[in-house]
């Protein structure tokens, strides 16, 4: 256990379940480096204090909260698509390194929640859900000990129909979708 970890169980305990859910989403661009590493830095930075605790107990839940936007590069969330694109695969490498150990780790990709982070998208947002009934769903997934779940489930059609679409008709399709404005920024 690294000092970090030891510190927080002496005070607290090991919690048994870890949540990890950083990200920055304002018009992420590629030129701008903090935006990819708060994003993909934040996730495991979280766990990396308590990932060796709960594998030596045998038990906790480590949940990483990535997005739907991590299926496919998006134009104007460049960062922000490379970055959960990052995080689904760090997530799916650490459930299997963890398999056995008595440590779960859960994948969770959001579609669109109504949140400030959301209310200046100048798209459309299909299947938007309040942030209440999707704390209720993640909820459920992890108690579920799902591995990977997409919420709300039909945001998971759309990510599969999209991961199929031949280059030349998703960049047809993304470029007329417009682009989230980087904070300061007129929409």
């Amino acid at each position: 256990m690294n000092a970090a970890a030891a510190a927080f169980a002496a005070r607290h305990g090991l919690p048994d379940i870890v949540i990890a859910n950083a990200g920055i989403s304002h018009g992420n661009l590629t030129e701008i480096a903090e935006d990819l590493e708060v994003n993909v830095l934040g996730l495991v930075n979280t766990f990396h204090p308590f990932v060796a605790a709960m594998r030596g107990r045998g038990r906790g839940s480590l949940v990483g909260i990535a997005s739907v936007a991590g299926f496919r590069g998006l134009p104007g969330g460049t960062a922000y698509s490379a970055s959960k694109a990052a995080a689904i695969r760090y997530l799916e490498g650490l459930r299997v390194e963890l398999r056995g150990t008595g440590v779960r780790v859960t994948t969770i990709c959001p579609g669109y929640i109504a949140t400030p982070m959301t209310r200046r998208n100048p798209y459309r947002m299909p299947f938007i859900i309040g942030p209440e009934d999707a704390a209720r769903r993640f909820a459920r997934a992890i108690d579920a000990g799902t591995s990977y779940a997409v919420i709300p489930w039909q945001m998971a059609i759309v990510g599969r129909i999209l991961g199929v679409l031949p280059n030349w008709l998703f960049d047809r399709l993304a470029a007329r979708a417009g682009r989230k404005p980087r904070r300061g920024e007129t929409p």
